[in-house]
C-alpha cells in the first residue's frame, strides 16, 4: 500500500484514528510546534516535521515550504486532519486528486467554522461529517463518504460535536484506505467507490 502524509495543527485526533487503523502514515507535519499530535506520532515511530507559518512572510512562501516538506516523503496521499490553514490555489493544484479533508458537517451544508453551533441554531434534525477531496473552493470538493448522527432534543454543541467526532474517526480511515487501494474514481465531479461500498453510516 502506498504511503500518506498527515497535516495537523493541534491534538490530531483524526490523525490518531488514521494511525491506529494501521494505515501507512509516513509522516505527520504541523504548522505549530506545540501541536499535541506530534508527540503521539513520534511515540508510534512516525517521522514528524514542523513548518511554522509564522516563519514566512506570505502564504505562497509558506505553502512552498510545506510542499517541500511533504514531497520529501513521496506520499501518494496528503490528509488534512485539523490543519488550520487556508491553502493557496497553487498548493491545492499540486496535490489535486490526492488530498483529502475531513469536515464536521454534512457538506454542502455548513462549510467553514462553527458547524455544530450553526446546525443547532438552524434546527436541522441530522448532522454529521464528510470526507472530501480538497479543491480551491473551501469545503466544496467531491464527497467520498459521509456519516450522519441525529440531533437530539437536549443536545448542546459539546454533546453534538462528540458524537460527530466519533464518526469522523470511523470514516476518515475508510476513505484513506479506499484511496490508497485505488478504489476511488472521480467521474463528473462525483466520487465512485470501485469494488466496495459504504456500510450504513447512520449512527443512532
Amino acid at each position: 500500500m502506498n504511503s500518506m502524509v498527515v497535516l495537523i495543527s493541534g491534538r490530531g485526533s483524526n490523525m490518531r484514528a488514521l494511525i491506529d487503523a494501521g494505515l501507512p502514515v509516513a509522516a505527520v507535519i504541523s504548522n505549530r510546534a506545540d501541536a499535541a499530535g506530534l508527540a503521539y506520532a513520534a511515540s508510534r515511530g512516525i517521522a514528524t516535521a514542523i513548518v511554522s507559518h509564522r516563519d514566512y512572510a506570505t502564504r505562497d512562501a509558506f505553502d512552498a515550504a510545506l510542499a517541500q516538506a511533504i514531497d520529501a516523503f513521496h506520499p501518494e496521499l496528503v490528509a488534512l486532519a485539523g490543519f488550520m490553514r487556508i491553502l493557496t490555489d497553487g498548493f491545492v493544484q499540486r496535490y489535486q486528486g490526492r488530498m483529502l479533508n475531513i469536515h464536521p458537517s454534512l457538506l454542502p451544508a455548513f462549510p467553514g467554522l462553527d458547524t455544530h453551533g450553526r446546525a443547532l441554531s438552524t434546527g436541522v434534525k441530522l448532522h454529521g461529517c464528510t470526507v472530501h477531496f480538497v479543491t480551491a473552493q473551501l469545503d466544496h470538493g467531491p464527497i467520498v463518504i459521509q456519516a450522519a448522527v441525529p440531533v437530539l432534543r437536549h443536545d448542546d454543541e459539546t454533546r453534538l460535536a462528540a458524537r460527530v467526532l466519533a464518526q469522523e474517526h470511523r470514516i476518515y480511515p475508510q476513505a484513506a484506505r479506499w484511496f490508497l487501494e485505488g478504489q476511488l474514481v472521480i467521474e463528473g465531479g462525483v466520487v465512485r467507490v470501485v469494488g466496495d461500498y459504504p456500510q450504513q453510516l447512520y449512527a443512532p
